[in-house]
């Protein structure tokens, strides 16, 4: 709980320092207090890091009236150019990105979105999503994807908000994501008509409900990450598809 008025500000990192520092808050969230694992955490530094961190830029988040640890939030994006120098994205591990590859357009890839538990539920998510619109329209990218995490790997506490996604906003089969096997797990659990829309939304994410509300889509079936402790799914949001609306939204987010 903040007891201050926060002073926002968004940035690339620019140095080891500022990648470190953003590999630190990381640890906080996806690590210490999520229980994520990876072969390149260090316990001992308290770094969360893998070998893609190098090719992605750093979205970073500060909050300039907080003396210490002013990171309060990061997003990793990597750009096409940069995926193809490192060999793959970072959802190839997970899904099979052929078709989006295919449709031609540019693509952008996001991932390990986190906040700071202080500034969860409030406008810095909106903060980060305008510094990653503004990212996104220097450089022209037509399609954002990546994927999004649910905490823990119990399906059965998650049939809600999977089956909704899966029946509502699967993405279209031209540039469809699918969960690669022997860990994808289906997402059609419950019918539509047992589905309690309020409640399963409620069970989502923020970010993976930020995406939805800007017109975003999934992958075919979700992605069991042991090693996380999370179940993934892929959001693929097609920037050339938006309406005025969702597009001025994701622009200006909810800052004044």
């Amino acid at each position: 709980m903040l007891h201050h008025t926060p002073k926002f500000r968004t940035k690339i990192a620019e140095n080891t320092d500022e990648l470190i520092a953003a590999q630190k808050l990381r640890y906080r969230i996806f690590v210490q207090e999520l229980g994520g694992e990876g072969d390149m955490v260090d316990h001992e530094l308290g770094l969360e890091r893998d070998g893609f961190d190098p090719y992605f830029d750093h979205i970073l988040l500060f909050d300039d009236a907080r003396k210490s640890n002013p990171i309060i939030g990061v997003y990793r994006v990597m750009t096409c150019e940069k995926a193809n120098e490192f060999g793959e994205f970072y959802s190839d591990k997970e899904y099979d990105l052929t078709l989006l590859r295919r449709s031609g357009k540019k693509l952008l890839e996001l991932g390990r979105s986190c906040l700071d538990r202080d500034y969860r539920g409030g406008t810095a998510l909106a903060y980060l999503w305008q510094a990653v619109a503004n990212y996104t329209l220097e450089r022209k990218i037509e399609i954002l994807f990546g994927v999004a995490s649910f905490h823990g790997t119990v399906v059965s506490e998650l049939a809600e908000p999977l089956s909704l996604l899966h029946h509502q906003y699967l993405v279209d089969e031209k540039l469809r994501p699918v969960a690669k096997k022997p860990f994808n797990q289906k997402m059609d659990i419950l019918e539509p008509d047992l589905i309690n829309r309020k409640s399963a939304v409620l069970k989502m994410p923020a970010l993976i409900k930020s995406y939805i509300r800007l017109g975003g889509k999934v992958g075919l079936d979700a992605f069991i990450d042991h090693k996380f402790n999370t179940t993934d799914v892929c959001l693929i949001m097609d920037i050339s598809s938006m309406n005025d609306k969702r597009k001025s939204f994701f622009v200006k987010g909810e800052v004044s």
